[in-house]
């Protein structure tokens, strides 16, 4: 079948959050300035990660067909469901994972909780390498923990890590956990095995468990290859747990499903000990169906809209190289974010984000909530109609414009 990721599909009246809401301090709230009715003036937003995809059909027929059962009742995961995990992660990534090492939960997000909260003391020490997902962050100090930043190095036009300052914040006793990002987002990075390699390394010496979140691990751009951090061999393995889901894959994160790999029996019945008394519920009966539809038929889909978002990615750096020169791609190996260098402007954090909102009427994710080594970047998501894409560089050249011959 061959998808049409150019098809315009309207999101108002669907409880979106990218569409129908803006974060806040105070959390999500109602927001109406995305409506096409308003014209030119509605807001763009490229914020959160989704797509303006709709999933692949497959998916979608297997949910009318759930749908047409009519019982919702409970649910739970049958042998079924883990094969289809079992087998996905054999044949796209070549990892031999056993079923009974699969914990289900609702959310990376908050098995990421449950995971600082059991394996992190109050006043313990967990490892993040900024700029990185702003709810690690959250998800440390929430439970007690202190965080300890390991900053990547920017350096001609990609991150690489900084070991020397990963040996030396490894080395402190009080460090217990290290979450490794991988794609990494904001910025893409898919890490070589050798620096996953060398990463497990230090980490073992040290007794520090590993959190590889992999969530965006199906994500990876033609020509890049993607290497399951406990893939590796036995020993990272056994000192690490992965967090994976099917919802950035094909745009399901509305449906709730999320799988916590855990090879140690230690470790993973700690955590499902966690889980019991952490209240979180069950799966919903239509993300187990998403899932084993996905994993079963959905390859084709995402095949193509990887190739897709590459040709988006090509249109985003070619713009930028002729008419935004001031403004860098840092181009990602996976995910569907860009992260954009914007210091080439000169303006603060707090200006860059008015030019973006107030003028070129974007709502995109500043990139100092990824940490202040963040400042002066932009998280723009890609995962849109080509037309939206140039829509909203033209909406920035067009501010940009307006500033530059503003009196002074």
């Amino acid at each position: 079948m061959i998808y049409d990721f150019d098809q315009e599909i309207n999101p108002h009246g669907t409880n979106s959050v990218k569409w129908e809401c803006v974060p806040s301090d105070n959390g999500l709230v109602p927001w109406d300035k995305t409506d096409p009715a308003l014209g030119n003036d509605r807001v763009l937003p490229m914020w959160v990660a989704d797509m303006d995809f709709c999933s692949p059909q497959p998916v979608i027929d297997a949910l009318v067909e759930r749908a047409r059962h009519g019982i919702f009742g409970y649910a739970v995961p049958t042998e079924r469901y883990y094969q289809a995990v079992v087998d996905w992660m054999a044949r796209r990534h070549g990892w031999q994972v056993e079923p009974d090492w699969i914990c289900t939960t609702p959310g990376v997000v908050p098995a990421l909780y449950v995971l600082v909260r059991t394996f992190v003391a109050p006043g313990q020490k967990v490892l993040v390498q900024p700029p990185v997902y702003h709810p690690f962050y959250r998800a440390i100090t929430d439970n007690g923990g202190e965080i300890v930043r390991n900053p990547l190095i920017l350096e001609d036009g990609r991150y690489r890590m900084d070991f020397d300052d990963l040996a030396g914040k490894l080395a402190d006793p009080n460090l217990k956990l290290a979450i490794l990002c991988n794609p990494h987002n904001p910025i893409g990075r898919v890490w070589p095995a050798d620096d996953l390699r060398r990463f497990g390394e230090l980490c073992a010496e040290h007794d520090v468990l590993v959190i590889a979140d992999e969530i965006h691990g199906d994500l990876i751009l033609p020509g890049e290859r993607f290497v399951p951090f406990a893939s590796l061999g036995q020993d990272f393995a056994r000192n690490s747990i992965t967090c994976t889901a099917p919802s950035k894959t094909f745009n399901l994160a509305g449906l709730h499903t999320s799988n916590i790999i855990v090879p140690d029996d230690e470790l993973r019945n700690r955590f499902r000990q966690a889980l019991n008394a952490s209240g979180l519920p069950w799966l919903n009966p239509f993300g187990i169906t998403a899932l084993e539809a996905a994993y079963a038929k959905g390859e084709d889909w995402l095949a193509q809209v990887l190739t897709y978002l590459n040709g988006n990615l090509d249109t985003l750096d070619s713009y930028l190289r002729e008419r935004l020169p001031a403004v860098r791609l840092i181009r990602p190996q996976g995910t569907y974010l860009a992260w954009l260098d914007c210091r080439g402007l000169g303006l603060s954090e707090e200006r860059l984000k008015q030019l973006m909102l107030d003028e070129a009427r974007l709502l995109v994710e500043e990139g100092s909530i990824f940490g202040p080594e963040g400042e002066g970047f932009l998280r723009v998501n890609i995962a849109c109609r080509r037309t939206t894409l140039v829509e909203a560089l033209d909406r920035i050249a067009t501010a940009l414009a307006a500033r530059a011959s503003a009196p002074a």
